[in-house]
């Protein structure tokens, strides 16, 4: 149960068809902004029966579902065991960020037994991941000049700056606002006017918003070429062990 949240999540764990590894609370909720509208946004990883994935239909690999429940929209987006950690080994840091993230609904001993070796796939290229997602969500906002895809495109780039300079995966905006010097002072406004509304416009100067995020685009590309993150992975191996112990104890 996610205390903050004021709602119990644990009958919508045990509707699952497969067993739950994990289920964790992400979107605004975890990148510290949230609405007083926001839907819930919750990921995990579901566990396929190994007959699932040998015989000759195609596997469930990726379930989702959108519905409605405690007055709240809730989606749901899970990934098999075996999908999960092949997207983490991509150098893609939104499931690193589910997978760490703090607002836990279900976990398990495999969940912190994964979540320990999270450390053992953070490359330097992650910055990729970062720089991509944060140019999307920044050609979002300038077709729609709403907060939300504003807000995005600030997180995700200090997401990026932050886990080149420490190795550490950090989703909260607030949180990033105390260790990044290079954050633009207004962002703490921002933030207060998104509480208002999910899908709010943007009340900003564009030129002075425009200028932060190219220099951030910069501070992004420094860290990562002063980053000492490797430049592969170096718990694949530990990963496909896990991965086989798992599915076979399931």
């Amino acid at each position: 149960m996610i205390d903050d949240l004021d709602m119990d999540l644990t009958p919508v764990m045990a509707e699952q068809p497969d067993p739950l590894l994990f289920a964790t609370v992400s979107g605004a909720h975890l990148y510290g902004f949230p609405s007083q509208d926001s839907d819930l946004d919750l990921r995990g990883v579901h566990l396929l029966p190994a007959a699932d994935l040998v015989g000759l239909r195609e596997p469930e690999e990726t379930r989702s579902r959108i519905w409605v429940r405690y007055g709240v929209e809730m989606d749901l987006v899970t990934h098999d065991l075996r999908k999960f950690v092949r997207l983490m080994l991509r150098r893609n840091g939104y499931v690193l960020e589910q997978l760490l993230s703090p607002l836990v609904v279900h976990t398990t001993e495999a969940h912190r037994e994964l979540a320990a070796l999270a450390p053992g796939v953070l490359t330097g290229h992650h910055a990729h991941h970062y720089r991509g997602f944060a140019a999307t969500q920044w050609r979002l906002f300038q077709k729609t000049g709403e907060l939300k895809p504003l807000l995005y495109t600030f997180r995700v780039l200090l997401t990026g700056i932050h886990l080149m300079r420490s190795g550490e995966v950090q989703a909260h905006l607030p949180t990033l606002l105390g260790t990044c010097p290079d954050a633009p002072a207004y962002l703490p406004d921002l933030i207060a006017a998104k509480a208002e509304r999910e899908h709010g416009r943007a009340e900003v100067d564009h030129a002075r918003v425009a200028a932060d995020i190219e220099r951030l685009h910069v501070v992004l590309d420094e860290a990562q070429a002063a980053s000492v993150l490797p430049d592969a992975p170096t718990a694949y191996d530990a990963l496909h062990d896990f991965v086989v112990r798992v599915r076979l104890d399931g």
